[in-house]
């Protein structure tokens, strides 16, 4: 019985722990719609967080590739005082991209809903 006390307490634990987590970042990150984003990305820091294969396969017009497991190395590349568009597949690496961005000093970070699979915009094929 004890065992399954200590089970559920971990999983609440848990699920408390992502539940927080998402809030918090909901406080730094700002989700947009493909015309939000459309709208905005011109005057920002357009990046694209997939790894290099990904983004020689198709990316928006106009991406830098700094791929999520890159992102620490070239920080430098990243200005702190310009808005960072961030996109993905399917906006999980962003999300985790915009986390360490903010960890960075980084605070106008928005993210593309759905990612670059939702994307119908122009494309540029490096191929």
């Amino acid at each position: 019985m004890l065992q399954w006390i200590i089970l559920l307490a971990v999983i609440a634990i848990i699920i408390i722990i992502s539940v927080a987590r998402a809030l918090y970042q909901r406080t730094y990150i700002k989700t947009l719609s493909e015309e939000e984003f459309r709208s905005g990305y011109r005057k920002a820091q357009l990046i694209d967080v997939r790894e290099p294969n990904e983004f020689d396969n198709g990316h928006i017009l106009g991406a830098r590739n700094i791929p999520l497991t890159q992102l620490k190395m070239r920080q430098t590349e990243i200005r702190k005082d310009k808005p960072i568009y961030l996109y993905c597949q399917n906006s999980m690496r962003s999300t985790r991209a915009a986390a360490m961005l903010k960890k960075l000093g980084c605070n106008d970070i928005s993210i593309l809903k759905g990612g670059f699979k939702k994307w119908s915009g122009k494309i540029k094929n490096s191929k």
